[in-house]
């Protein structure tokens, strides 16, 4: 850990799906009052997808994230947030700080759109849900959802 003690809490989410075992660690910081995408997290600028140390996910077998391949291996989740629609932002780059962001180690870039949650989501949160094509990545954080599907 880098840059003294941690912030938030972390934790790590998994699943298997269709044989893969896939987790992804993250720190999950709490909106404590503040507005959250637009302003702590401005729009327009890569975004950690958590707080403190990069966050993390681990693949053994490839996936498929839309149209995009990932193959089996230990990555980086960034977010590039925006009004009306999200980068999903799969990065090379491991082991680093969360602000640490090298473009050149991008693998996939993959487009969410932001949706309302049905209540105020106070600490972030990042889980996997079943659906028809295999599995939604889905990050919820203040008053905004994303997902992305995967198979």
């Amino acid at each position: 850990m880098s840059g003294g003690k941690r912030a938030s809490p972390h934790e790590t989410t998994a699943v298997t799906m269709g044989g893969a075992k896939i987790s992804v660690t993250y720190g999950r910081p709490y909106v404590k009052g503040r507005k959250i995408f637009g302003g702590l997290v401005p729009y327009g600028k890569v975004w950690r997808t958590g707080a403190d140390e990069a966050t993390t996910l681990v693949t053994d077998k490839m996936l498929a994230f839309g149209t995009r391949e990932v193959p089996a291996g230990t990555y980086t989740l960034y977010t590039l947030p925006g009004e009306k629609e999200w980068l999903l932002i799969i990065n090379k780059q491991t082991g680093q700080w969360g602000t640490q962001y090298t473009m050149e180690q991008d693998l996939a870039r993959i487009a969410m759109e932001p949706a309302p949650t049905s209540v105020p989501v106070e600490q972030m949160t990042i889980s996997f849900v079943d659906t028809a094509a295999g599995a939604t990545l889905k990050i919820e954080w203040s008053n905004t959802s994303l997902g992305s599907v995967n198979k």
